[in-house]
């Protein structure tokens, strides 16, 4: 049995995201978890908000035993961007891109 959790339209660039979600990638959730609270990155409480999230999904079914969850797929896909200008030499204008992410765990008994 799995449980999914997804969190969406979040200010972090995908690819900073991307480089915490490989760490746990596989691993059982108990590891992962602490492997998040003690990661010094902004996707690491993100992340970490997410998968407590999933195995409370899992709590919720009696079919699932909670102590021998692993992280089965962590993916993260780009969202919205807020698009702003910022002002060059000239009078010319670039574009500044602030990315944001869906975040999506799914959970997967052992």
């Amino acid at each position: 049995m799995e449980a999914k959790a997804v969190l969406r339209n979040i200010r972090i660039s995908p690819q900073k995201a991307r480089l915490v979600a490989d760490m746990i990638r596989g691993q059982q959730v108990d590891v992962a978890l602490n492997t998040l609270r003690f990661t010094p990155k902004k996707g690491a409480m993100l992340i970490r908000k997410v998968v407590e999230s999933a195995v409370a999904n899992a709590s919720q079914n009696e079919a699932i035993d909670v102590d021998t969850l692993f992280v089965k797929t962590i993916f993260i896909d780009g969202g919205p961007m807020l698009k702003r200008i910022r002002p060059r030499a000239m009078g010319r204008a670039s574009r500044i891109l602030k990315r944001s992410s869906h975040i999506t765990v799914v959970l997967d008994e052992m």
